[in-house]
């Protein structure tokens, strides 16, 4: 059975304002079908511009791949993508329910399709109540939710959203990391720029992390941190000597206790440490599981200078993701 194509799978994306401000460095990146992708960085990384070039809005300096099997800026396939930018700007005298059909209408709907598809999608973003009131009337987080059910107006295979949970309250944010997680089940690929990067962990399959215009790292969670993990044994008092004598085992000792650290994802290798300090009768306080977060990886990956990054299984990647 064959692979499917990637949805997004583009490669030495270059980008270059005015002679000096090189936004993007030669930027490759793949987004599988039916996953979360989420792409992060600090300001000025260069994430809207990749994705504003991905959507035609600016034009690359040079740019490889294919974006939904054709190439970037290929028209039909721009009206199976659904789209929420960063700042969006609807007439604040449309209605809810209007900004929905509008958009839907400029995705070639019939009028009754992108009717009713207007309002299922205002019962599923929680604003049907609001739908005949005006957008001057909003608040910034029900400004999103209305922006994220009209990129989803026409069905898309692919919804690309920029921020989507800014000014969101946290019960709202729930609700629309929910919807996202729903949209995937239906089948659907979600490319998600956030700087909420707790978000991004809950509902991502695989993340990339641009740094100056490059991606410093890409892949899912687990493999990312494949390195960082390890098991932390709290035992009251001081270590044993013996502990030392284990493979990949550190100890810290702390105010009244000693951390153990044992680097291992597999819990039995921690089983015959734990049986030899209960034969000792050592009183253990805490056995924790412990890897890096995505704040972790993101702060690792913004913090490198030297333009390299260690990848799972201590092979070294090039910021471009390339061996």
């Amino acid at each position: 059975m064959s692979t499917p194509s990637p949805i997004i799978d583009i490669r030495d994306a270059r980008k270059t304002f005015g002679r000096k401000v090189q936004a993007l460095r030669g930027v490759d990146l793949t987004v599988d079908s039916g996953e979360v992708f989420g792409l992060l960085g600090p300001n000025g990384a260069g994430k809207s511009t990749l994705v504003k070039i991905l959507m035609t809005v600016i034009r690359a300096d040079g740019l490889d791949g294919t974006f939904l099997g054709r190439p970037v800026g290929h028209k039909p396939s721009l009206a199976r993508v659904g789209y929420l930018p960063e700042h969006h700007h609807f007439p604040n005298y449309l209605t809810g329910r209007q900004v929905i059909q509008f958009s839907g209408a400029l995705t070639g709907m019939r009028r009754r399709d992108r009717m009713r598809s207007a309002d299922r999608l205002l019962g599923r973003v929680g604003m049907t109540s609001w739908a005949s009131k005006r957008l001057k009337s909003y608040s910034k987080g029900m400004l999103q939710r209305i922006g994220l059910a009209q990129a989803l107006v026409n069905e898309p295979d692919l919804v690309v959203l920029d921020e989507p949970t800014d000014g969101v309250d946290p019960v709202g944010r729930r609700e629309i990391r929910d919807l996202l997680l729903e949209l995937r089940s239906e089948g659907k690929t979600i490319f998600l720029n956030s700087h909420l990067l707790s978000e991004l962990e809950m509902v991502c399959d695989r993340v990339a992390i641009m740094v100056k215009g490059q991606v410093a790292m890409q892949g899912t969670i687990d493999e990312l941190t494949h390195d960082s993990r390890r098991f932390e044994i709290d035992v009251q008092g001081d270590a044993p000597d013996w502990t030392d004598s284990i493979p990949g085992t550190t100890t810290s000792p702390q105010d009244d206790f000693t951390r153990i650290v044992l680097r291992t994802e597999q819990a039995e290798d921690v089983q015959p440490l734990i049986d030899r300090l209960r034969a000792e009768g050592r009183t253990i306080n805490r056995i924790t599981p412990v890897r890096e977060s995505l704040e972790d990886l993101f702060m690792r990956a913004v913090t490198e200078d030297d333009g390299t990054v260690q990848a799972p299984g201590g092979v070294i990647k090039s910021r471009t993701g390339r061996p």
